[in-house]
């Protein structure tokens, strides 16, 4: 399955919706309650959901989209200047089990390695969800200059 990552569209906003916003699209170890995508809408309006503390990038498969792949900034050393990208991911459920977000995960990491003054890029996750464990090690075992790695 080819899969890239690109900006998000305003189409892409209602997909979000539909497949994030319930526990049924979430899964049990992504949902954290009802939310609104009142500020996800103006943030896009805003800045197209890329900003220097971080942004969201539609995941496509086979040229669908298939999720969407975000970075935040997260303090992670004692000075002010020792910050790094968390990442996050969310996989529609139709594309769930089939590699896709190892892909991402990875091609996101080295976006932010490229693109970014990067040093370190790190992702969590609940402790029962083995899946994207396996995922995030997957996408560290990437190789190249600047894998990504889990951070249990």
């Amino acid at each position: 399955m080819d899969v890239t990552l690109r900006p998000v569209r305003e189409a892409d906003l209602d997909l979000f919706e539909q497949h994030t916003d319930g526990p049924d699209g979430t899964g049990p170890l992504q949902w954290f309650g009802y939310r609104s995508f009142h500020a996800m809408r103006r943030d896009f309006a805003d800045n197209g959901l890329l900003s220097p503390e971080g942004g969201r990038f539609t995941i496509e498969a086979d040229g669908a989209p298939a999720g969407t792949v975000s970075w935040h900034q997260s303090a992670w050393g004692p000075l002010p200047t020792s910050w790094c990208w968390t990442i996050g991911i969310a996989v529609f459920p139709g594309y769930r089990g089939k590699g896709i977000g190892t892909q991402a995960q990875r091609q996101l990491a080295a976006y932010l390695f490229a693109h970014t003054r990067a040093e370190r890029v790190q992702a969590s996750t609940d402790v029962a969800n083995i899946a994207e464990q396996r995922a995030l090690s997957r996408a560290g075992r990437a190789g190249g200059p600047h894998p990504a790695r889990a951070v249990a």
